[in-house]
């Protein structure tokens, strides 16, 4: 395959950055998209010329850092699936691929397609965690949950924080990553003693990052890589609403 490439480059956060075309042959349909781009820095090194700074750690779909807009969808035209998941076969010989980092205030640009996703640990550090004296492991039926918290509390822990929802969203909106980790401790008995405090403590910093509001668009749901569903947030305004009240 012939493959037309137009990335992003930028120096650092407080350079301009622009768009630069590149052309990679022999691109194998079985590559992934990360291996492409492993390809063109080859390339790019053996021309004397700098490679393009992109994110990864696992590549396997669990750590979130390969996130990329990828021809105007977060992690690219697969379904449910994380850009270092995405194979060449998804596009055609001759076809050209544009490639840009995350858009957000709140996720700053810190080179080429890297962008700084620590507003997310920020959130988490403000609430997303469980610090009451749980004691040690109980015996397994010692404690009943219901089969139905227990499932959507597994599904909402399987956020992995890429930020494909912030940027699909069009106001830049973190509520369906908070939604999730809320979801994740509130639906459990440990996390509900902090479930108020938790819940406003997230959205504050959320506010105070500069990520904008849910105007249910459902954009968030649909590029999920995780499936992550929307229900959550409807569970986070409630117990939000449920502490201003209290």
């Amino acid at each position: 395959m012939k493959i037309k490439l137009k990335i992003w480059r930028q120096k650092n956060a407080k350079a301009k950055g622009k768009f630069v075309n590149y052309t990679l042959d022999d691109v194998s349909p079985e590559m992934s998209f990360l291996e492409m781009l492993d390809a063109l820095n080859s390339k790019l090194i053996l021309q004397d010329d700098e490679p393009v700074a992109f994110e990864h750690d696992c590549r396997e779909g669990i750590c979130g850092c390969c996130g990329l807009y990828i021809n105007g969808r977060p992690h690219g035209p697969g379904e449910k699936t994380t850009t270092c998941e995405l194979h060449m076969r998804s596009f055609k010989d001759g076809q050209t691929i544009v490639i840009e980092p995350w858009r957000a205030k709140a996720f700053p640009v810190i080179k080429d397609l890297i962008a700084d996703r620590n507003a997310f640990d920020k959130i988490i550090i403000a609430g997303g965690f469980v610090s009451v004296n749980a004691g040690s492991a109980p015996e397994a039926n010692s404690i009943l949950i219901k089969k139905k918290n227990a499932d959507e509390a597994f599904d909402s822990a399987a956020c992995i924080g890429c930020g494909a929802c912030v940027a699909a969203c069009k106001n830049a909106s973190a509520m369906l990553f908070i939604s999730a980790k809320i979801s994740q401790l509130t639906l459990l008995n440990q996390g509900k003693v902090e479930a108020m405090e938790r819940v406003q403590a997230m959205v504050a910093k959320m506010d105070e990052l500069g990520f904008g509001n849910c105007t249910n668009t459902y954009a968030c749901e649909a590029e999920c890589p995780k499936g992550i569903k929307v229900t959550n947030i409807a569970r986070m305004n409630r117990e939000f609403i449920a502490a201003k009240v209290s």
